[in-house]
């Protein structure tokens, strides 16, 4: 079955759209915003390669994360062309997050490096 769903119209969009799925419990939409060959620095320590293999880490960290997610402070999105570093301040203070989105034919944007846990120094 397809589910159609929102788009991220600005690399900005991405972090308000994983808060909305994750806190839906949508490990398929949250892979959808991912490019296909993506990249995730997660589990901590190791690399997740491509939107299937994302997926799956997903749900594993889905079906042990309290709920609700909360949406974190953005810090300034840096754009050059079709490539967008983008960031959060961690609302549990464990360091940083941090993406690097592409923009998509569309005009959509898509991660395709993600650390979501950066670690405190």
């Amino acid at each position: 079955m397809t589910t159609t769903r929102e788009l991220a119209q600005t690399p900005e969009d991405l972090a308000r759209l994983f808060v909305q799925r994750a806190n839906a419990r949508d490990a398929e939409g949250l892979a959808a915003l991912y490019a296909p060959d993506a990249v995730m620095g997660f589990p901590p320590g190791a690399a997740t390669v491509g939107r299937e293999a994302i997926q799956a880490v997903l749900e594993q960290m889905l079906a042990h994360a309290p709920l609700p997610f909360p949406l974190e402070e953005p810090l300034p999105t840096l754009i050059h062309g079709d490539l967008a570093l983008t960031a959060t301040r961690p609302s549990d203070g464990s360091g940083g997050r941090a993406q690097v989105a592409q923009r998509q034919p569309d005009g959509s944007w898509l991660r395709i490096l993600d650390r979501p846990e950066a670690g405190a120094s």
